[in-house]
Formats: structure tokens, C-alpha cells, sequence
């Protein structure tokens, strides 16, 4: 936890009192919420009824009570707190220790329909969300798991509901990532359908089955590959632009350039992902460098902090961008940074 200047870090206690109806969602089954808090923040805590008597630096113990404050609060007023909402609580904190609880669980929630309330579960995510309501044209960046497609699909398909656009259209580069998949049968969308098929999972997750069937009968949702989207103008459309990393240079301009009037558009990817061949420049890349200070386009950078799958992704991940930093390629793997050449090709990862 951040701490002043000059000020050495020393080992108090503190008293943080916890209301009788909060007791049972803050400690967790069998404890594990707080063994949670101490692993987060470095500190050591045992209980006393409906408080807990924790030892560690202040400046943790500061960070540890305003989180029990809040989560008390949460409780207070009727959410319901799960073990994992918990969890991503702490994680909020250990990031920003002045963050409010109450714009990710309560304010910030996506309503894509009446199925699915999908809420941001780390600060980044919320600045991304933020970034889409505000601006045209938004870039995810970041490693697989962190929720760039899936939140971006969840405000199209929350867009479509409010009839703030007439269409969603879906797109990503039919690529093979590190296999051959051979000469595939059936139809041209037969053959392309594996390619798309998390964002059909990702869509199928909001929406009821028979009104996303509808929905892609009548055209109003399509999916498809990008090569699709050449000589075309999408006007009053949400655009996503999925596992962007797998562009060329002509294809990330050619999706630029497609977008019409009353139309936005977010392009994700991960850039230490990347499936082209060897000697291709990824699209994703070279847009970061031309674009990056253009008016009315965001970019949102995602890390392993962001990750919102298995625990053991995001230690996955962290441990991946740890090797990178201290490989001699390392620079070309660092999340946020500005790319001076191209990734190693590696096998791309699914990413809702």
C-alpha cells in the first residue's frame, strides 16, 4: 500500500469494527475473505465477535478499514455480497485506496438486457467503460482474461436494448492461431464460424437464445469476418473489432474507415499474442502509433490485475510479463507501452 515519503514503514494494530448483519459476508466460509485481506495487504488479523484486530503498516491498516467500511456499507443498504465480490473489493482497494465501492457495484453496472447486469471488476475496467460511453472510437489493449470483448459486446448489446443504434455488427480476422486447420467443409460461414465463436458464446451469455437467433436472422447482429467489411459503411452501428492483433496494417485502416454516422466502434486486442506470419506487421500495433493522440479515439490498457478468470490466470499472466521484463525481447511485452517493433508470434488465447 502507498505511503508517505521519508516515513518508514512500522507495525500497528487497529480495532475495525464490523455491523452484526455484515459479520457473515466480510469474514467469508471459513474465514477466507480475511486470509484474503491479509495476503492483499500485508497484514495479520484475528477476530474478536464482530470485529477484527489487525497488525501491519498503517498505511495498510488505513487501506483495510476503509474497505470494511464500505463493504459494511454495501451490506448496510442490501447488497448482497458474494465471496468473489469480496474479493474483487480488496482488489479494487490494493489498487487505488481512494476508489468507491459504490460506482462498481451499484452506479456502474451494464444493463445489456434483462438476463445479464454485467459490472466492471477492476479500475481499468471502469475507465474502459467510461471511455466507450465517451468516445467514438476505443482500443482495449491487454493479455487475455481481462474482459476487453466481453464488456465491449455487453455495452453493444446495452446500446441495441436503448435503441442508441440499429445494429451490432461483430468482426475478427479469421486467422489460424499456431494450428492448421486444413481445408475446412460446408460454406463459406461454416468455414468461418470456429473463428467466431466466442463472440457467438459471449452473445448467447446476455441475450435469451431465441431472441439472439432473431436477432442475427433479421441482420440486426451480425458476425463476420473481417475481410467481410471492405467497400462497406456502417453507419448508426456498434463495432467491435475483436483479436485486433491479428490485423495487417491495410485491414486495421480499412476498419477505420468504415465507420459512418451515429456509429462507434471498439477494437481489442493482445499484442503479445499475435498469430500473423513472420515478417507481417500487426495492424493493432502500427494504429497504436498513428492514432494515439487523435481526437474523440481512447485507449484503455489492461494487466494482469485486470484479469477476471480463474486466480490462476492472473498469476499465469503476471508470471509471463515478469519472464518478458527480464528477456532481452522483454520492452516489446510490456502492457501500456508504445511498441518500437513487432512480437514474436505466439498462440492467441479466446478472450471474452
Amino acid at each position: 500500500m502507498p505511503q508517505d515519503q521519508g516515513e518508514p514503514s512500522t507495525t500497528t494494530a487497529e480495532r475495525i469494527s464490523i455491523p452484526d448483519d455484515g459479520v457473515e459476508a466480510l469474514f467469508g466460509s471459513y474465514d477466507a475473505n480475511l486470509k484474503t485481506f491479509e495476503r492483499l495487504f500485508g497484514v495479520q488479523i484475528r477476530t474478536d465477535g464482530t470485529a477484527l484486530l489487525a497488525e501491519g503498516p498503517r498505511a495498510s491498516l488505513l487501506a483495510l478499514e476503509g474497505l470494511v467500511g464500505q463493504l459494511a456499507e454495501l451490506v448496510t443498504h442490501g447488497y448482497q455480497l458474494s465471496q468473489d465480490d469480496v474479493r474483487r473489493a480488496a482488489e479494487l482497494v490494493r489498487q487505488d485506496d481512494g476508489v468507491r465501492l459504490s460506482d462498481f457495484f451499484v452506479r456502474a453496472t451494464v444493463k445489456a438486457s434483462s438476463k445479464r447486469h454485467i459490472a466492471p471488476k477492476s479500475v481499468n475496467q471502469r475507465r474502459y467503460l467510461e471511455a466507450i460511453d465517451s468516445h467514438d472510437v476505443v482500443f482495449g489493449i491487454g493479455p487475455a482474461g481481462t474482459g476487453k470483448t466481453y464488456l465491449a459486446m455487453a455495452q453493444a448489446v446495452a446500446s441495441l436494448t436503448a435503441k442508441k443504434v440499429t445494429r451490432i455488427i461483430l468482426a475478427r480476422p479469421a486467422v489460424e492461431a499456431g494450428e492448421k486447420l486444413g481445408f475446412l467443409p460446408g460454406d463459406m460461414q461454416e468455414k468461418v464460424n470456429p473463428y467466431l465463436r466466442p463472440l457467438y458464446d459471449a452473445l448467447y451469455d446476455m441475450l435469451d437464445a431465441e431472441r439472439v437467433d432473431r436477432l442475427l436472422e433479421r441482420g440486426t447482429i451480425e458476425i463476420a469476418p473481417l475481410a467481410f467489411m471492405r467497400g462497406r459503411t456502417l453507419n448508426e452501428a456498434f463495432v467491435v473489432l475483436d483479436e485486433a492483433q491479428n490485423t495487417t496494417p491495410e485491414q486495421m485502416k480499412m476498419f477505420l474507415t468504415r465507420l459512418g454516422f451515429g456509429s462507434k466502434a471498439v477494437i481489442t486486442g493482445d499484442i503479445t499474442q499475435i498469430d500473423l506470419p513472420l515478417g507481417r506487421t500487426s495492424g493493432l500495433i502500427e494504429v497504436m502509433r498513428i492514432v494515439e493522440h487523435v481526437e474523440g479515439i481512447a485507449f484503455t490498457r489492461f494487466d494482469g490485475r485486470d484479469v477476471v478468470r480463474h486466480p490462476l490466470v492472473q498469476k499465469i499472466v503476471e508470471a509471463y510479463e515478469a519472464y518478458a521484463e527480464g528477456t532481452p525481447s522483454g520492452s516489446l511485452y510490456r502492457a501500456g507501452e508504445m511498441m518500437d517493433t513487432e512480437p514474436r508470434p505466439a498462440q492467441a488465447a479466446n478472450d471474452r
